[in-house]
């Protein structure tokens, strides 16, 4: 079981780490819903929803500091061919601390994503159900995560337009 478990994680993170660097680098933006936009590429059929951070605060021992970060974004992917739909995504632009997690709150609730590298993602495809079921009823998400060197960094996502563009990302790949 528990290789089962570290091969789907395995085979979860070098979909999203691939998908990631693509969708960085992609032009292929479809279209823009308020704060969130939608990527098409093809070869292989891949759709997502992405936006920045209006807000990012960095702490180390509860004072503000300035943090070098590399790209700050959170994502839905949908992946026909792998059976990937809705799959959320959330990129810190620095390495996680080891063995951490990312606290994404929306409204009242609170989901944990796990780390590796640079990505973190929910364990299940219905914690990625029930968080963009979330993410629609919402008008903000949070991710909380913490650095390899101890920096706390919060980033305040708008989810204004995020409904339509994952509905769109999601209709755009419905294969």
């Amino acid at each position: 079981m528990i290789s089962g478990i570290s091969r789907a994680i395995g085979v979860t993170l070098a979909l999203v780490a691939g998908t990631a660097a693509t969708a960085q680098d992609s032009s292929n933006r479809v279209s823009a819903n308020t704060d969130w936009s939608v990527f098409v590429e093809n070869d292989p059929t891949e759709c997502w929803s992405v936006s920045a951070p209006k807000e990012t605060v960095n702490t180390r021992d509860g004072n503000v500091v300035a943090a070098r970060r590399g790209d700050i974004l959170l994502f839905v992917f949908f992946r026909p061919a792998q059976g990937v739909q809705g799959q959320v995504a959330f990129t810190g632009g620095y390495a996680f601390a080891g063995g951490s997690t990312v606290s994404l709150q929306v409204g009242d609730n609170t989901y944990q994503l796990f780390t590796e590298g640079e990505w973190a993602w929910p364990a299940t495809p219905a914690d990625d159900a029930a968080i963009v079921a979330a993410m629609k009823r919402g008008a903000s998400a949070v991710a909380t995560g913490q650095s390899g060197r101890g920096t706390v960094t919060k980033d305040t996502f708008s989810l204004s337009g995020f409904t339509a563009a994952v509905e769109d990302a999601g209709k755009r790949c419905a294969g």
